[in-house]
């Protein structure tokens, strides 16, 4: 097997502001393995937040690439290559989940088969995905929601964790206003005290929010436990719930867990900890990184499998440079196409997307 690595530039429609940060733009790094004339592809991002900046996803991608040459055909690395519950020293979960979605794209190819029946499904899956408005002007944030629900979307996430906790609930009351009959998830990403979630729980439950996920700082998973016990709303643990054992301990004593393939290490990790809190109380969400349709469409593969799907990272961008999920309509689908189903746009690189290409990282 033959890979090589790609590295181009993620721009965004409109930057986007969390509370910890705002990120107008991200490198992905595009792994493509080879074997026999066919090529699986597989998408890994730059990420602050954990720690993976493009030249340390580039120098582990290299590595992985060149450890897949040990393997004779991509049947027995997916078999064998590390499809961790938990990751070794030297590896990150994106970059195992970038490396997993390039060989389940090319054994899916290979066999025919699309990578949802590779993992278990028979149905193409499709799901409505949530929309998120991030950290903005309530008349901005309402204008957004206006165009969201025309578009087709009934599920809207609204960032929160301003520094003044009514800039938030005016941002909600806008996109409320604006989408009556939308389903709204709130997100503050960790930015409340567990005293200030319990005082603003209530009034999002009047506004009739679904769920919030991470309310409070991820770090104690016991106080955001304690917190869901008696909160008016559904809590969806996401920066608390990073691997398996996190799922484990979390399981029955939060309302939901939100997976991302990027923080859990592929698909396979996302169904064991699906497996671990079937019949627990505590449901799925499968959330994503900004990310291509490349990057999102492993997730969407199990959309199906989700109370929640957040599976927006590729509409949040100015071009991407990938089609073959849709969700400009508010679903998210994958094909019966063999492997991911996904396809390069042509003359995307025109767009100033490409930045370095061809590098050979395996035999």
């Amino acid at each position: 097997m033959k890979a090589t690595l790609r590295t181009v530039r993620l721009t965004l429609a409109e930057p986007l502001r969390i509370s910890r940060s705002v990120t107008a733009a991200r490198d992905a790094v595009w792994l493509t393995i080879e074997h026999d004339g066919l090529r699986g592809q597989g998408e890994a991002v730059t990420s602050v937040y954990y720690g993976l900046d493009t030249d340390t996803l580039r120098q582990r991608l290299y590595a992985s690439g060149r450890d897949l040459g040990r393997f004779p055909d991509p049947e027995s690395a997916l078999r064998e290559w590390p499809a961790q519950d938990g990751q070794p020293d030297d590896q990150a979960p994106a970059v195992t989940a970038a490396v997993e979605a390039a060989l389940l794209d090319l054994c899916g190819k290979r066999s025919g088969s699309p990578v949802h029946r590779l993992l278990g499904a028979e149905g193409a899956p499709s799901a409505l995905t949530a929309r998120t408005i991030g950290i903005v002007p309530a008349p901005h944030a309402a204008a957004q929601a206006r165009a969201l629900v025309t578009a087709g979307f009934a599920l809207i996430k609204v960032k929160a964790g301003a520094p003044d906790p009514e800039d938030d609930l005016g941002r909600v009351r806008a996109v409320r206003s604006a989408a009556p009959d939308a389903r709204l998830l709130l997100d503050p990403n960790g930015a409340w005290t567990a005293d200030q979630a319990r005082h603003l729980l209530p009034r999002y439950a009047e506004l009739g929010v679904e769920a919030v996920e991470q309310p409070i700082a991820p770090g104690d998973p016991e106080a955001l436990a304690r917190l869901a016990e008696r909160s008016p709303l559904p809590l969806i643990a996401d920066e608390d719930a990073v691997g398996l054992e996190d799922v484990r301990r979390l399981a029955g004593r939060v309302h939901g867990v939100n997976v991302k393939l990027a923080k859990c290490g592929g698909p396979r990790a996302a169904l064991r900890m699906a497996e671990v809190i079937a019949g627990s109380g505590t449901e799925l969400m499968l959330g994503c990184l900004t990310a291509s349709t490349l990057g999102l469409a492993p997730a969407v593969h199990l959309a199906d499998r989700a109370r929640w799907a957040d599976l927006d990272g590729h509409l949040l961008l100015a071009h991407d440079p990938w089609t073959g999920i849709g969700g400009a309509d508010g679903v998210v689908r994958a094909s019966e196409l063999p492997g991911l189903g996904v396809r390069e746009k042509d003359g995307h690189e025109k767009d100033g997307q490409r930045r370095r290409t061809g590098e050979v990282v395996g035999p």
